[in-house]
């Protein structure tokens, strides 16, 4: 229609349908908060453009981002702080790519749940003889890496004889593979991450001083999402898009009830749970936007539908009453009474209820919930 290719977001017949005009202005109302968001990033805080791979203006990633550029270009060892999950090497892989080590090797190492012997041999290598089985020499991740950047994730996770290897590399910038006595140079750049408390490791004498001193020249901290909640949206829209595409689906954006879900959730999993979350909700999606009901069960506690079904005004209250009874026995795991106190209703009258709206079952509850 002429108007609507002039600019309007939308049309209406008489009779008005409120409640399809609710839910319409909801949806314009949320894509205009996303286009505004994404225009503030791009143009005046450029995070998508001048600090690679990471997404988001508020605040505190502002000040990452500062600390950021300003290390990328000299050879200093970094310690990224923060929780699992906020992309501290997504941080470290930018730090690299913004440096003069660019053109070399990023070699990434996380010793997690890894014997010591095998983290001695994928870091620094052996000679042959020089471990059990070893019939020829290889090379560790900091050879492999020369003239460029090893980014050592969880540190914290290091044995004191590894800590002790690794000091005399930053010290005397040579390594010496297993078996051998022989010093190797090792021209690399050291990027370290951890999410444990390094400062009380050193007072309990789990990790060495002087290399706690090394390694924390430059620190670089990353907040969790819950205290950057300003970038959840421009981030869920990122995933959304990116997602979008590797599973060929034809998602144009997200329902403003989801964003608010998402606004409000405290994701202690950070980016990464986030990323998961909208991946998961995607394959979902059945239409052109991503809706609450797409997402996991406990993004859905306490919420109330916005879609309400066309229709008259009995049809659409008697919807809204089934939803709402559904979305109250799926919180309570199936419990008639707990969903009855939720509600603020008798049992005696919940019962009648889910008798008039032929909500049979606590089953039904669940596979109402699981219907595209």
């Amino acid at each position: 229609m002429q108007i609507v290719a002039q600019g309007a977001y939308d049309v209406f017949t008489q009779p008005l349908n409120v409640f399809e005009l609710k839910k319409v202005i909801d949806r314009a109302f949320g894509l205009v908060t996303l286009a505004r968001a994404l225009a503030e990033a791009r143009g005046a805080g450029a995070a998508f453009r001048h600090i690679p791979g990471l997404v988001g203006n508020s605040k505190p990633m502002q000040r990452a981002y500062d600390l950021i550029q300003k290390v990328a270009g000299v050879s200093t060892t970094v310690l990224i702080r923060g929780e699992s999950g906020t992309g501290k090497e997504v941080v470290a892989r930018a730090i690299h790519r913004l440096s003069l080590r660019a053109e070399k090797p990023f070699m990434a190492f996380s010793p997690s749940a890894l014997p010591e012997s095998l983290i001695q041999d994928e870091l620094f290598g052996h000679e042959a003889g020089g471990i059990t089985g070893a019939t020829h020499a290889r090379r560790g991740r900091f050879e492999e890496a020369q003239g460029g950047t090893v980014f050592l994730d969880e540190i914290g996770d290091l044995s004191l004889p590894v800590q002790v290897k690794l000091l005399r590399i930053l010290e005397e910038r040579c390594l010496e593979r297993l078996g051998s006595s022989v010093g190797v140079p090792a021209d690399i750049r050291l990027i370290c991450a951890t999410d444990k408390n390094l400062d009380q490791m050193v007072e309990q004498g789990s990790f060495r001083p002087d290399l706690y001193f090394r390694i924390s020249v430059f620190k670089v901290d990353l907040p969790p999402l819950r205290q950057r909640r300003d970038d959840i949206p421009l981030l869920a829209e990122f995933f959304c898009r990116h997602f979008a595409r590797l599973l060929n689906k034809e998602v144009r954006g997200m329902s403003p009830a989801l964003v608010n879900a998402l606004a409000s959730y405290d994701w202690p999993g950070n980016v990464r749970e986030l990323q998961n979350v909208i991946e998961r909700s995607l394959i979902l999606t059945d239409g052109p936007e991503m809706r609450v009901r797409d997402l996991p069960h406990e993004f859905q506690r306490g919420e109330v539908p916005t879609e309400i079904a066309h229709g008259p005004f009995r049809e659409a209250v008697r919807t809204f009453k089934r939803e709402l009874i559904l979305a109250a026995l799926r919180t309570q795991s199936g419990n008639r009474l707990k969903a009855a106190k939720e509600l603020s209703i008798s049992r005696s009258y919940l019962h009648r209820l889910l008798n008039q709206l032929q909500i049979r079952s606590e089953e039904e509850a669940a596979a109402e919930h699981a219907r595209p």
